[in-house]
């Protein structure tokens, strides 16, 4: 199926049906059920955190980190700048690279995968050049205003074509396991895990093709939500919590370092991992069952799948200066990285 909709993202087919026509007016009466359940609290605005980080490295030659997508990319939920998935990985890249970073955010509260261009357009018009590395979150939004998957992924492929074209490394978090969120009930559950699967699975081929990276987010707070309701979704029970980041940020960091090649471990599969060479396809649907791993391409059309050591991460001091200063978010520098993770 994630084949079926990349194909169509690439030949203009339409979208792929999910749904019979007997459980529409099922589906329906649990979408207005779920509408007046989920986001009842007030999610805060995501906090401003664009800045350089790692001021302990210096503050010349920054490596430049980009953030583009949607509300998770932003960072809504949270109420400090050093809680952002943003703040979090530019501190984590800094520290494992002994370097500083430059954190520029474009992400946009509610944007589906049409607002890419526009985001891409606006770090690709920086007067100082493309960004280094470019991390995307999007997908959760395209599932929930029902944008054809096809249209879907067909959009985030023309992102990833103009960033990676223009110089920039590509590391895309796909959709997230919207079947994790609680006040989702049966049946509506099952097909939504479904939906964001496949989404996930085809954004996987789309990046892969054209030479990004992707690493899934599937149900990764699937876990944690069941035994820490309250800690790892915000006060809207549908973004995450300053928890639910950090623990996002410590999937994503390990790629986000690998592919700017400062990343301790190297780019070949672990047989005792489960880690392996396959057809882009098989590795982009194992991915979407598997929250945390990653897909790379290798030799067309097979790809490398890895689950990378996470690290935890240190949330940063308070403070910024704006996108041309030395945020105090760096002044300290990002703090360490503990130990590893007992997780794989």
């Amino acid at each position: 199926m994630a084949r079926r909709i990349a194909a169509g993202a690439a030949y203009g087919g339409g979208s792929i049906g999910l749904l019979g026509v007997a459980a529409v007016g099922v589906l329906l009466a649990e979408a207005q059920l779920a509408k007046r359940t989920v986001g009842t609290g007030t999610a805060p605005l995501p906090p401003a955190a664009d800045g350089l980080y790692g001021r302990a490295f210096g503050s010349d030659d920054p490596l430049r980190l980009a953030l583009l997508g949607d509300s998770t990319a932003a960072g809504q939920g949270v109420r400090r700048a050093g809680q952002t998935p943003g703040a979090l990985l530019a501190s984590g890249l800094a520290a494992v690279a002994e370097r500083p970073v430059a954190l520029r955010n474009v992400a946009l509260s509610g944007a589906r995968s049409d607002d890419l261009e526009r985001q891409v357009s606006l770090l690709l018009a920086q007067a100082q050049g493309p960004p280094d590395v470019c991390v995307i979150m999007i997908g959760a939004n395209d599932v929930t205003h029902r944008m054809p998957a096809t249209e879907s992924v067909r959009l985030l492929a023309a992102a990833v074509r103009r960033l990676r074209t223009a110089g920039a490394e590509v590391v895309v978090g796909t959709c997230p396991d919207l079947g994790t969120i609680e006040p989702v009930y049966q049946p509506l559950r099952w097909l939504a895990r479904r939906a964001s699967r496949q989404l996930a699975a085809a954004q996987t081929i789309v990046v892969v093709e054209q030479g990004g990276r992707t690493v899934s987010l599937g149900d990764l707070l699937g876990p944690e939500f069941a035994a820490n309701p309250r800690e790892m979704f915000g006060v809207d029970l549908f973004h995450p919590s300053a928890e639910g980041y950090a623990t996002a940020a410590m999937a994503v960091l390990p790629t986000l370092c690998a592919v700017l090649g400062v990343w301790p471990e190297p780019d070949r599969p672990e047989a005792a991992r489960r880690e392996g060479v396959l057809p882009v396809a098989k590795a982009a649907a194992v991915a979407a069952r598997r929250a945390g791993t990653e897909v790379t391409a290798a030799r067309a059309p097979w790809a490398l799948l890895k689950h990378r050591r996470r690290r935890r991460l240190a949330e940063p001091a308070e403070g910024r200066e704006g996108v041309e200063g030395t945020g105090a978010a760096a002044r300290g520098g990002p703090g360490p990285l503990p130990r590893e993770s007992p997780r794989p």
